[in-house]
């Protein structure tokens, strides 16, 4: 394998080959059911695990709509089963408001169709959310990321993802946009609030 830098403008573009072939960019890939871009954004990894949730909620449907059934049993058999897809690979999300947004958009549509109420009976969020005994999203998420991190601490200074935290960005232009949201700082976020 053999890597060549084109352009002299201080641009690093770099073309990959493989024998005599030129393997082509990519502006992302899917890594142990992550999508990772290249730009850093996590939209699709978000809608992602929102299509996810939703495709478990349909399997078990049978038992979250049954009238029968106690919402408390239903509440806790959504965190056991629904949840947990909506949230997998979280904990390294650099999460940005409109994504916990979507999120709980999604969540809050699943807990009401258990409850068998629509946005027309006009019965608050928190009131179907203490109903079946269920924390908000961003909480869960501040949990897990908090979990993550406590776990990567522990780790040797020499391990990847502990050298990962020590790079540096260069070459980062600062302008009059607003820079990308890292997950460092979201876990900083979520000290404050420990």
């Amino acid at each position: 394998m053999e890597c060549k830098f084109n352009g002299g403008s201080g641009e690093t573009d770099m073309d990959v080959r493989l024998a005599s072939q030129v393997i082509p960019k990519k502006g992302s890939f899917k890594y142990l059911g992550s999508v990772i871009h290249g730009d850093g954004e996590i939209d699709e990894d978000v809608m992602h695990g929102i299509r996810v949730g939703w495709m478990k909620w349909r399997l078990t449907s049978s038992i979250l709509c049954d009238k029968k059934v106690p919402l408390e049993l239903k509440g806790k058999f959504y965190r056991a089963v629904a949840r947990p897809t909506i949230l997998y690979g979280a904990e390294c999300w650099p999460v940005k408001n409109s994504h916990i947004q979507k999120m709980k958009v999604a969540e809050m549509r699943m807990l009401r169709w258990m409850c068998g109420h629509t946005r027309l009976d006009k019965v608050r969020n928190e009131d179907i959310r203490v109903k079946v005994g269920m924390v908000p999203m961003e909480d869960k998420m501040g949990e897990a990321r908090l979990r993550w991190f406590e776990h990567v601490r522990m780790m040797s200074l020499d391990a990847p993802v502990r050298r990962c935290e020590r790079l540096a960005l260069m070459g980062m232009r600062k302008g009059r946009i607003r820079p990308k949201k890292y997950w460092g700082e979201v876990i900083r976020q979520d000290m404050r609030w420990v």
